[in-house]
């Protein structure tokens, strides 16, 4: 499936924007929307009416931006090295053992950690604490460690698989009490593992602990955290080194078989590692850190957004460099550049998903990240940076008004081959104020198994699930089982525009999506229109016919805006608005033009992963297959 994303920008006065543009000012919004209709009169099939040119207008401003593939690769090579050392990494890759290309006469090292490492990312003390007390907390959802089933026979939800394999809560151990205390159990539980996984296999796939993924990650944080599961008995320390040493040799052969990039990442950074922390590494160092650059480089776009387009990958991308670099510290080596400029160009895509609150917005499976937990990521990476407001390549846009951020998917989902929790998202936003999230996405899908049902991941994944219209209650992209997408939108067209009208000013979005093209023969263009003070949004649903000939009959439609978890709603006497009250007392007022508004119940997963019961506004009916138009107002009053 083929994916595209346009981007327009105007440059310079007396360019007139569209006339459906709806209009900002100072009125109750009422007016306005009755003023819209009258504009919007054309029949929403003559393209001419729509696009005709109007004398009142207002200005617009902008940068031009040439139109771009969607999600194009960045390049990355590998570090130059000396001609001995090219020869070493290719030597490796051959499969000659690293003791023979560095030890005389082929003499092997003491297996041993040549250093320690300092941690560098906190971990969660709750769960850390559930852990000392018998559970692996994953989600809020407790798991007792005595029932685990370590070798994976037993299948599990994929959250609680990581959790286990991937020894994710050796940081959330290391978080929670002094070493002497959780080193026990630590050693434990591996003791458990190693007995239930005593070789690794043939290939990978055997089971949730040999996936490239989770092997990649166990290797990392075991050689990060080695004083945890290093300090005990003489037996169980040999034997851990021994693990550390045949998993890292199992990555050398398997790393290419990775399930996605991401995990390819994962076990490329443990390669690393092991050849920075076993003896003898130098020839595993060398080969790890080329093809390192390469996979990151085919996983992460030019704007430095990874190609799942999921904010919980991109933060995941940062933690494993930020790992691999406290590795390179403690052995006092200098990283390839490569990383350094990997790291500052993953951070900044990162931020443009931040709310005012300082916590993450909900897409792509994900949900809203503890404001703590994205700040110490960002500083642990030692970027110092700005979130880009225009991620023209991951698709996202972001605009900041006064004490309000509105962020608006313009983009197709990620490809099949990316995705891990792909999302029928396009053309849904989110828009938060003053620290309270207004319209959100219900998210969550990536964290389906712990309190949130496994169930309900696939909802989770839907266009119902966003805020953002669908047609005839289906997806604007197929959803398939275990996170998988399916054919549906492939283009996008965004515009964005400055508007300056009677001394006010506005960010101006426009976008349109061909999901429902092939289906019913009508493309979604959604126009959003922040004031730059943040207290007024407009928008405008359009349904357009793809041909020059409309198809017959109807088609139902649905309009949804999820409500944050702070906001009361009451529907006014006409049914035509609802009035939205936030805890800190602030007053919002939300009209709708040609549609009834109708309020249900909804959900929002919360930085716990945990679902929270919510409600969201429904405009919805039936619409010619000729097309239609909808317009709506968010706005703060008083």
């Amino acid at each position: 499936m083929s994916q595209e994303v346009r981007t327009r920008r105007r440059r310079g006065q007396g360019n007139r924007s569209d006339p459906r543009a709806i209009p900002f000012g100072n009125d109750t919004g009422e007016e306005a929307l009755k003023e819209q209709d009258s504009r919007s009169a054309a029949p929403a099939s003559d393209v001419s009416a729509v696009h005709a040119p109007s004398e009142t207008a207002p200005h617009v401003t902008g940068e031009l931006i040439e139109p771009g593939r969607a999600l194009a690769l960045h390049d990355f090579t590998p570090p130059e090295i000396g001609t001995g050392e090219r020869l070493i990494r290719f030597a490796y890759r051959l499969g000659i053992p690293g003791s023979m290309l560095v030890s005389p006469v082929g003499k092997k090292s003491k297996l041993r950690l040549l250093a320690t490492v300092t941690n560098p990312l906190p971990g969660d003390r709750v769960a850390g604490t559930a852990l000392r007390a018998g559970h692996f907390l994953v989600h809020g959802a407790k798991t007792p460690i005595a029932q685990v089933d370590y070798a994976g026979a037993a299948r599990v939800s994929p959250p609680i698989e990581r959790t286990v394999h991937a020894f994710t809560w050796l940081t959330d151990l290391d978080a929670c009490a002094p070493r002497s205390q959780v080193a026990p159990i630590a050693e434990r539980i591996l003791t458990a593992w190693l007995h239930a996984n005593p070789m690794p296999p043939a290939r990978p796939g055997k089971g949730p602990a040999w996936t490239v993924g989770n092997t990649g990650c166990r290797l990392l944080h075991w050689l990060v955290h080695a004083p945890l599961i290093l300090s005990g008995e003489k037996s169980l320390r040999s034997r851990a080194l021994r693990a550390m040493s045949e998993t890292a040799r199992w990555l050398d052969r398997n790393v290419g078989h990775a399930e996605d990039g991401l995990a390819e990442v994962a076990g490329w950074c443990a390669i690393v590692a092991a050849g920075l922390l076993l003896p003898d590494g130098k020839p595993r160092r060398l080969y790890g850190e080329a093809g390192l650059i390469k996979a990151l480089g085919d996983v992460v776009g030019e704007d430095g957004g990874v190609l799942s387009r999921s904010p919980l990958a991109q933060m995941e991308a940062i933690a494993l460099l930020v790992r691999l670099r406290a590795c390179y510290q403690a052995t006092r080596r200098e990283p390839p550049k490569a990383l350094d400029a990997m790291l500052t160009l993953l951070v900044p895509p990162l931020l443009a998903l931040i709310h005012t609150d300082g916590a993450l917005g909900s897409w792509q499976g994900g949900w809203a990240v503890d404001a703590d937990d994205v700040a110490a990521l960002v500083e642990a990476s030692g970027v110092r940076t700005r979130p880009l407001r225009d991620v023209r390549q991951w698709g996202y846009q972001r605009v900041l008004a006064g004490k309000s951020v509105l962020l608006f998917d313009a983009a197709p989902p990620p490809m099949p081959r990316h995705a891990r929790y792909g999302c029928a998202s396009t053309l849904a936003f989110e828009i938060s104020h003053a620290g309270h999230r207004l319209i959100v996405n219900c998210g969550g899908a990536a964290g389906a198994g712990g309190l949130v049902p496994v169930r309900l991941e696939q909802g989770l994944r839907a266009t119902a699930a966003h805020s953002t219209l669908a047609l005839d209650d289906a997806n604007s992209t197929a959803i398939l089982i275990n996170g998988a997408i399916g054919v549906g939108v492939s283009q996008v067209d965004i515009e964005r525009r400055t508007i300056d009208a009677g001394g006010s000013s506005a960010t101006r979005l426009e976008a349109s999506h061909n999901g429902y093209a092939s289906r019913y023969g009508l493309t979604h263009r959604r126009i959003l229109i922040l004031r730059d003070d943040g207290t007024e949004l407009r928008g405008e649903d359009l349904l357009l016919p793809t041909g020059r000939k409309g198809k017959r009959g109807k088609v139902s439609f649905a309009i949804r805006f999820h409500l944050g978890p702070d906001v009361e709603i009451g529907v006014s006497d006409d049914a035509q608005g609802a009035g939205l009250a936030l805890p800190d007392g602030s007053y919002w007022q939300f009209r709708a033009s040609g549609c009834e508004v109708t309020v249900e119940d909804s959900l929002w997963v919360d930085a716990q992963g945990r679902p929270v019961a919510t409600q969201q506004i429904v405009l919805q009916g039936l619409i010619s297959r000729g097309g239609g138009n909808f317009g709506w107002l968010l706005k703060k009053m008083g």
